[in-house]
């Protein structure tokens, strides 16, 4: 493979391009995603008769072991087209009990929560929805602004994950489904964002700019995520989706269809804030078109052809007068003047590393140390 350098280049088989600095090209100009997704697809994948066993076997454990109880398995609904296609075979196809989870942040669409109640009220299960303290969430999210990195959607998606996993706890449910997919998002340059389960980076970008107290904020750290949860409590993350031939624009249709669900026109534009986010401040601040990542994902699972991704790249990401509105409406909400917004644009984009993360090996050696030492009540 041959390191990305200062020239441009993109992909011959994707959209993918050097907006990703650490993307690679092979002597064909064909970039590492896409020979990532194949060795994935030929060598790790389960297809065919493998993955309905597997499928079986992890639906089989769920009932079994959710007899008596109210609940067999929890999962979130944020309102999207993975999520909500998922609840939908959970309940009409595979017949479990699942517990809904939905984190509002603050953002929500008034199409999202449609959606949503349109979902849980035909389905007939039952929805949490945990409301997030806004003036924590304002705070925080104002904090990664000023932090001038990439990945600003962390407080929310940190909300959704702690929210999830308090709410599996509270009603002792061992059984969590994501709708995570390898078919429709197997691609996301990690040098666009950042892992949203870092409570370190998060308490330290608002150490440095943030002014309410964390207290209230739903948190959860490397230690309970990656030993206590697996290990201690015995929780299962599955990937359902994984498993099916899961298509994008069939998984529309029968929500379409069935539930009369409707398209926000772009991957999670469910939430305000995500919207404006991806389709605004990362391409204009960081050069950042996660369209790329997200067609390019459906290239390689065969589900869209690259000729109809670059059509769609062509197309103008925001609507002029729409983009007006969204950003009047963005800096009111998280409380910021004209002037301060337009020095946040123009301030110099950092990456995530340059403040405290847990993916620092001495940093995770001495945080699985400290919170052991904390979790066995050792001075």
């Amino acid at each position: 493979m041959q390191s990305n350098n200062s020239k441009y280049q993109i992909c011959t088989k994707t959209v993918m391009d050097t907006s990703d600095p650490w993307i690679t090209f092979d002597k064909d100009g064909v970039c590492n995603y896409v020979n990532g997704y194949n060795h994935w697809n030929e060598n790790i994948r389960l297809k065919d008769e493998k993955a309905k066993i597997a499928l079986d076997r992890m639906i089989n454990k769920m009932i079994d072991e959710g007899k008596g109880k109210e609940y067999d398995c929890i999962m979130g609904l944020s309102g999207g087209v993975d999520s909500s296609y998922l609840v939908y075979r959970v309940v009409k196809d595979w017949g479990l009990r699942p517990l809904i989870v939905h984190v509002d942040a603050g953002w929500n669409s008034e199409l999202a929560v449609n959606n949503i109640e349109n979902i849980v009220n035909s389905l007939g299960i039952d929805l949490h929805t945990l409301v997030v303290d806004w003036d924590v969430m304002k705070d925080l999210q104002r904090s990664f602004v000023k932090a001038s990195v990439p990945n600003c959607d962390i407080p929310q998606d940190h909300s959704f994950i702690a929210g999830l996993y308090s709410e599996a706890k509270k009603y002792k449910i061992k059984h969590i489904l994501n709708g995570g997919n390898m078919a429709t998002e197997s691609i996301l340059p990690i040098a666009w964002g950042h892992d949203a389960s870092d409570l370190v980076h998060i308490k330290d970008i608002h150490r440095r700019f943030g002014e309410k107290s964390l207290k209230k904020f739903p948190k959860i750290n490397f230690f309970k995520r990656a030993i206590l949860n697996p290990y201690l409590h015995k929780y299962i993350v599955h990937r359902p989706l994984e498993l099916l031939d899961y298509n994008k624009d069939e998984a529309k249709k029968l929500l379409i269809d069935k539930m009369g669900w409707r398209d926000y026109g772009g991957k999670h534009y469910e939430s305000v804030f995500t919207k404006f986010f991806q389709a605004h401040y990362l391409p204009t601040k960081f050069g950042f078109d996660k369209r790329r990542a997200h067609l390019s994902s459906l290239i390689v699972s065969g589900q869209m052809t690259r000729e109809e991704a670059v059509a769609e790249m062509n197309q103008p990401i925001y609507d002029p007068e729409e983009l007006k509105k969204d950003t009047k409406y963005f800096i009111k909400k998280l409380g910021f003047s004209e002037s301060e917004w337009n020095d946040i644009m123009n301030a110099k984009p950092l990456e995530h590393s340059f403040y405290k993360t847990d993916r620092k090996p001495e940093l995770i050696r001495k945080y699985i140390i400290g919170s052991y030492k904390k979790f066995k009540g050792i001075n």
